[in-house]
């Protein structure tokens, strides 16, 4: 017989909570069993007056909420309030019933500009704490990357703009010198109008420049949590932004970080440098010379660190020179270049002395290019774990909770967004194993106390929980 469903009959009144309505393996009903944001109230109680205006929106409701959109990839709040209307999931994990009429979309908005990105980086920093309570985190190993993100802007938006202060010292003291000598005026960058906080760049050289922002995250190795996040203007170098890195990931897990992996983006000489000083692995591989030289390329030089004494390709010594940002230049004597059997090959036609610049770190990027070529198996699993620990979470923040581009405009719009997705992240994986836990304990339910059964406190059960885990 074929069955027939009234589709026009309303119910006054429905029959059983709204939880009972979300399934158990939804993922909101999962994270709101070990999302704790009790503590939100009294952090941004001095963002209200108790004496002026009409109740706000509770701030844990509104947060989640919030949380609810990025779980779903919803950025947009217009969008995420459609949604909640229809969606029993987003009432019910917000604590909305089905009566209750949701908020404004921009009320979230307004929220977010009074909390300010400080507010909501703690409630990343919370998921991280939680997670080192559940002993998922081992911060002797990290994962450090970088990706762009795709700012929120037209490209008609975008001009090319000239640093008023550099133009008007151009016209003064007449064309820019480049390297020395007298040359044209530099072109302008190009920036947006309606968001000047993004930057052009590009991740190829074959691909054109975008307006974009770049999120530089640390990633723990035992379970892949986002131990730290920063996010910075597109041009920003990532390789600048490690030890900062390794500095906050220690204070946050209070551990010392004994290894770090990267890509190349991070094979600065300073950076092996200083990861030695702090004793700290570097599985990080380093950027070979260009083989492609007119000229006598730099290794063909002997640097002597100890003693301060670099030699030319012949064993001529060079003098010291002077000391920039990057690092000291040594300046061969005009008559040993004029004398030398390599000065074709080794000078352009212009110059009278060959002058080099070694960098700050030099010796450890050297010793870093040795290694490389010895890298053990152990070695480079670490740095194919590298590949899929920390370039998988951006995969995971892109595809699954709307990171590939930015939802609003402004720095501090986007800091909000990269927090919202860390701590998603992070509390994806701390349902996980609270759903591990709980399948454990129903398997050992009619086990005796001392294998986790009836009357078993639960920190001995987590315990023994963990025990059979690192011996599966």
């Amino acid at each position: 017989m074929i069955g027939k469903q009234d589709r026009w009959q309303e119910d006054l009144f429905v029959a059983g909570p709204l939880r009972d309505l979300v399934p158990d393996d939804h993922i909101l009903k999962r994270v709101s069993r070990v999302l704790d944001l009790s503590w939100l109230r009294q952090e941004v109680s001095d963002c209200y007056d108790e004496g002026l205006g009409r109740p706000s929106i509770d701030p844990e409701a509104a947060v989640r909420l919030m949380l609810a959109g990025f779980f779903q990839g919803i950025v947009h709040d217009r969008k995420l309030m459609r949604e909640a209307q229809v969606n029993l999931a987003i009432r019910w994990f917000a604590g909305y019933r089905l009566h209750e009429a949701l908020p404004d979309h921009s009320s979230l908005t307004r929220i977010r500009q009074r909390w300010g990105a400080r507010r909501f980086k703690k409630i990343f920093q919370r998921t991280v704490e939680q997670c080192i309570r559940k002993g998922l985190v081992d911060a002797e190993t990290v994962h450090v990357d970088a990706t762009l993100i795709r700012a929120d802007v037209s490209w008609e938006s975008l001009v090319e703009v000239h640093a008023e202060k550099v133009v008007k010292e151009n016209e003064e003291d007449g064309p820019r010198r480049v390297g020395g000598r007298p040359g044209k005026r530099g072109k302008g960058k190009k920036r947006s109008t309606t968001d000047p906080d993004c930057t052009m760049t590009t991740n190829r050289n074959d691909q054109r420049m975008e307006p974009a922002y770049k999120q530089h995250v640390a990633v723990e190795d035992k379970s892949g949590v986002i131990v730290d996040v920063e996010v910075t203007t597109g041009e920003e170098s990532e390789g600048k932004r490690l030890l900062g890195q390794l500095e906050r990931v220690e204070r946050m897990t209070k551990q010392k970080v004994k290894r770090v992996t990267g890509d190349a983006g991070y094979a600065h000489a300073a950076n092996y440098a200083a990861l030695e000083e702090r004793l700290t692995e570097a599985v990080i591989p380093p950027q070979e010379e260009s083989r492609k030289c007119k000229h006598i390329p730099l290794r063909r030089f002997k640097y002597d660190g100890k003693h301060d004494v670099m030699k030319c390709p012949v064993g001529r010594k060079l003098c010291r020179g002077g000391y920039d940002e990057r690092g000291r230049r040594y300046r061969a004597r005009r008559k040993d270049c004029q004398a030398c059997p390599l000065r074709q090959r080794c000078l352009p036609d212009t110059a009278k002395a060959r002058q080099v610049l070694i960098v700050d770190g030099y010796e450890a990027l050297l010793r870093a290019r040795r290694w490389r070529s010895r890298w053990d198996q152990e070695t480079c699993e670490w740095y194919e774990r590298h590949r899929w620990r920390v370039e998988g979470r951006h995969g995971e923040a892109k595809t699954q909770h709307g990171l590939r581009r930015a939802a609003r405009r402004g720095l501090w719009n986007m800091e909000i967004q990269s927090y919202l997705t860390a701590a998603v992240q992070n509390l994806k994986r701390l349902a996980a194993l609270l759903s591990a836990f709980l399948g454990w304990m129903e398997r050992h339910r009619g086990r005796g106390r001392d294998r986790g059964g009836i009357g078993t406190p639960r920190t001995e059960r987590m315990d023994l929980y963990r025990s059979d885990r690192r011996a599966a």
